[in-house]
């Protein structure tokens, strides 16, 4: 006879599944703080039942089911969470005015703290990386809440159609039309394969350092020297985007408070299996203050994409401090 759950088990038995559990309800949300909350909220729920669970799948599964359910749950009457490109607006003129928009629930970067592979298979936790990468995440959210779980499910997680459907509650009819359509519609919005090839390591770390060193001294020419000729620029809560080292470099210029070498500090971070770096202003006190956070997307030698976060929520939640230390920023990962 098999023996009852027993509650006091139940905290060490589950919290091996914490982070990955994190990145199922950050891929469904796109949010990292609905994201935290989800995940409390499906620890409740299974130490809640634990007691009734009768082990007809794996701890493992059924908490999968249970966020699954909490997320869908949550996702009932709200509105998708959006990137400025993914708007449908065309890119703008640097010199143009802009305003924030902060209204729109803007999709989040995620720490890759809060999500990192535990596995030291490295072909799982390349997979991890590119279920978790900013563009997946924001092509995503153009599908509805139940396309978004099936396919999340089926093709990241790997879970049999039957499984889904005993899951969220449909037929395994419906998950398979669900999918086709899902696939179908993240086939227009997800980026290539080419589109997120990244550099060697090394390469990747000389480029970072010449990117925080040319923000740093506030060298205009080296930053166009950084970015692909399709390079994208857009940061919520502004709707708007920019695309071309001319145009990135010029909305630097026509609308970032830094005036010259120094007013910028970085520090590196890690977003969404991404270079990332914390930004940090000098104010009129002489202090560099936390100021948004750039999620970096690189293509062989340059930078392709970046996604700059004036959400400064985001700094706790990275481990980035409010004010930037006075030592020297230490060399990019």
């Amino acid at each position: 006879m098999t023996q009852a759950p027993v509650k006091e088990d139940f905290a060490q038995l589950a919290d091996p599944y914490r982070r990955e559990l994190m990145a199922h309800c950050y891929r469904m949300l796109g949010s990292v703080h609905d994201a935290e909350d989800l995940v409390q909220e499906t620890y409740l729920r299974a130490w809640k039942a634990y007691e009734k669970f009768e082990g007809r799948s794996s701890l493992r599964t059924w908490l999968y089911r249970i966020a699954t359910s909490a997320c869908l749950t949550a996702l009932e009457g709200r509105n998708r969470r959006p990137m400025p490109t993914g708007l449908g607006a065309p890119s703008s003129d640097p010199t143009d005015d802009i305003a924030e928009h902060n209204e729109v629930p803007w999709l989040e970067p995620i720490p890759d703290s809060s999500v990192g592979e535990d596995g030291s298979d490295p072909a799982s936790i390349v997979a991890g990386r590119e279920s978790i990468r900013l563009a997946f995440i924001a092509a995503l959210q153009h599908l509805p809440p139940r396309q978004r779980a099936v396919l999340v499910l089926r093709d990241v997680l790997k879970w049999r159609a039957a499984e889904v459907a005993d899951a969220i509650g449909i037929t395994t009819a419906a998950v398979n039309s669900l999918l086709q359509r899902a696939r179908a519609q993240l086939e227009q919005a997800a980026p290539t394969e080419d589109d997120v090839t990244a550099p060697t390591s090394a390469e990747q770390r000389e480029l970072l350092d010449r990117y925080a060193t040319a923000f740093e001294n506030y060298d205009v020419t080296a930053m166009v020297e950084l970015f692909t000729s399709d390079a994208v620029w857009e940061m919520p809560p502004f709707p708007t985007w920019y695309q071309g080292p001319e145009n990135i470099v010029g909305l630097i210029q026509h609308q970032c408070p830094a005036e010259g070498a120094g007013d910028m500090r970085l520090i590196p971070a890690s977003a969404n299996g991404q270079p990332a770096f914390g930004v940090y202003m000098r104010g009129d006190d002489g202090v560099h203050h936390k100021f948004g956070l750039q999620v970096l997307t690189m293509r062989a030698s340059r930078v392709a994409h970046v996604a700059m976060f004036f959400d400064v929520s985001l700094f706790e939640a990275f481990g980035l401090p409010d004010i930037a230390p006075a030592e020297p920023r230490p060399s990019a990962a």
